[in-house]
Formats: C-alpha cells, sequence, structure tokens
C-alpha cells in the first residue's frame, strides 16, 4: 500500500486530490501540505524516518506553481537525497514537462485532475515500486511499502550493492509527449537517437519519438548504457549495431533497417568498440 504526500497551495484542490487518492485501494495513507515549508518538513522527515519507517513516503504528488518555493525546487532539493520518494507533478500548466522529467518524475498529470488519468499515475508509481506484482496471499505489512523488484525487472547498476529505489528505476525509461499523453519509452528499446536541433529523435523497433533534450546531452547520461556517438547527428547502441561497412574511405553502421554513416573523427573509435565487443 502506498504512503503518499500531496501538496498544493490551492485548498479545495488539494482537498479534491486527497480525496480521489484516498479513494484508491492501492494507497494506503494521504495525507496533505498547502505550502512548500510543509512539505519539505514531511519529506525531510520521511527521509530521516527511513522508507520503512513511520514517516515513511513513497511518493509526492507535487504542485508546480506555488508561493515561495515551486514544485520544481521542491524536487531539486530532493534529488540531493540518497533515497528520496518519487514525485508525479500534477499541474495546470504544459510547460514544464520536460524539465519535470529531467527531474526523474514518474509522470506529469494535467489539472483538472481525471480520476483515470491519477489512477494511472497511480499504477506506474506501483509498477515502479513492485507493487503491482505483490503476491495477493502475502498482503504487505504496516511499514514495509517499499519491496525488491520482481525477477527479471530492470535494476539500475547500483543495485549490486542495495535494493534500486523507485527512482533509479525511473532512470531507466524516458518520457515522451505525444498530443498531451505522456508515455515512458524503455532505454533499452532505443537503438538510435538522432539529433534534430535542440531536439532528440529516438527510434525504436515501434517508431519513433522526438523529445527536448540535445543529443550532447543523452550522450552524457546514456554513454554507461552502451551509447556511442558516431557522427554530429548520431547516437547510436553499440549491441544494436548489425554491420559495420567499409566503402572507398567511409564508413557506416547498418541499424535494423537504417544505414548511418560514421563521421572519420568516430570512425576508429567505434571500430575498436565493435571489434572488443566481438572478442568479449
Amino acid at each position: 500500500m502506498l504512503r503518499v504526500l500531496a501538496v498544493d497551495d490551492e485548498k479545495p484542490l488539494l482537498e479534491e486530490l486527497l480525496y480521489l487518492l484516498r479513494s484508491d485501494p492501492r494507497v494506503g495513507a494521504a495525507v496533505g501540505a498547502s505550502d512548500a515549508t510543509e512539505a519539505l518538513r514531511r519529506i525531510t522527515l520521511a527521509v530521516e524516518s527511513g522508507p520503512d519507517g513511520a514517516d515513511g513516503l513513497d511518493v509526492v504528488f507535487l504542485d508546480i506553481h506555488m508561493a515561495g518555493l515551486t514544485g520544481l525546487d521542491i524536487a531539486r532539493l530532493l534529488a540531493g537525497f540518497s533515497s528520496p520518494p518519487l514525485i508525479v507533478f500534477v499541474t495546470a500548466h504544459e510547460g514544464f514537462a520536460v524539465q519535470a522529467f529531467d527531474l526523474k518524475a514518474v509522470d506529469y498529470v494535467l489539472k483538472p485532475v481525471r480520476p483515470e488519468r491519477l489512477a494511472e499515475a497511480v499504477r506506474r508509481v506501483c509498477a515502479l515500486l513492485g507493487h503491482d506484482r505483490e503476491p495477493a496471499a502475502a498482503p504487505p505489512a504496516p511499514g514495509s511499502a517499499r519491496r525488491p523488484a520482481p525477477p527479471g525487472a530492470p535494476v539500475a547498476a547500483a543495485a549490486v550493492a542495495a535494493p534500486a529505489t523507485g527512482a533509479e528505476r525511473a532512470a531507466e525509461q524516458i518520457a515522451v509527449e505525444l498530443g498531451g499523453v505522456t508515455r515512458f519509452v524503455a532505454i533499452a528499446d532505443i537503438a538510435y537517437v538522432e539529433a534534430q536541433g535542440d531536439y532528440a529523435r529516438l527510434h525504436t523497433r515501434e517508431g519513433s519519438h522526438l523529445v527536448r533534450i540535445p543529443l550532447s546531452t543523452l550522450e552524457e547520461r546514456w554513454a554507461a548504457r552502451g551509447f556511442v556517438r558516431i557522427h554530429r547527428r548520431h547516437l547510436v547502441a553499440l549491441d544494436r549495431i548489425d554491420e559495420l561497412r567499409l566503402d572507398a574511405g567511409t564508413t557506416s553502421v547498418r541499424v535494423g533497417a537504417a544505414e548511418l554513416q560514421v563521421s572519420r573523427r568516430h570512425a576508429r573509435e567505434l571500430r575498436d568498440l565493435l571489434m572488443r565487443k566481438a572478442t568479449g
């Protein structure tokens, strides 16, 4: 059962949000805060208490526009904690989605909040925390809402030493917007990325998605996940390269049905990486 904090400085909206959250059977406890100061006090108590403590929190449903600190400010502060609760932004403004997902938000719900849309946000939180696969015969005991991910679930590298937090699992996905709907694409499903100005187009087997993130930023973030720069316009997942082609002094790679040019400055490094991969 989820332990939830809802934050909104408009009390009628806060009460409505709390009503909807408490009506969801997956939510065990939902408390509210009507300003950033109260929110930070409760979150600090939760972090100090630990995930299994009496004041623990699993997720914060957070408004963006508030007096004093904004929801984005609070999220930036939370990023400094070692095991912060997950964040779902609930806002009337569409223009902050990119910043929100850069801060590892699980979801971005627009006001007025529709019950079915809020239920989807709760589902995503439960999925990240592993609650959606809890066995029916063994309901979680009070104060033990966080569980390890089920076998086979994606886990961040840090989980070798300790169970991955929900925020770490969220980092294995990237949020994309299409027609006002937020989808989450697994980074492992992305074959290559194409630069389009200040945007990047993510190519998967099912199609492509445009995100407002520069290619250079994704190159830095995803280097540890096996993505390599092959051209000023392309970033490629190394294990998705099917062929390396050399023709009259030019180098290209085949990634599925796409043939991508490799620039001279990246050609030797790419060949070395593929050779090391092939020889183990």
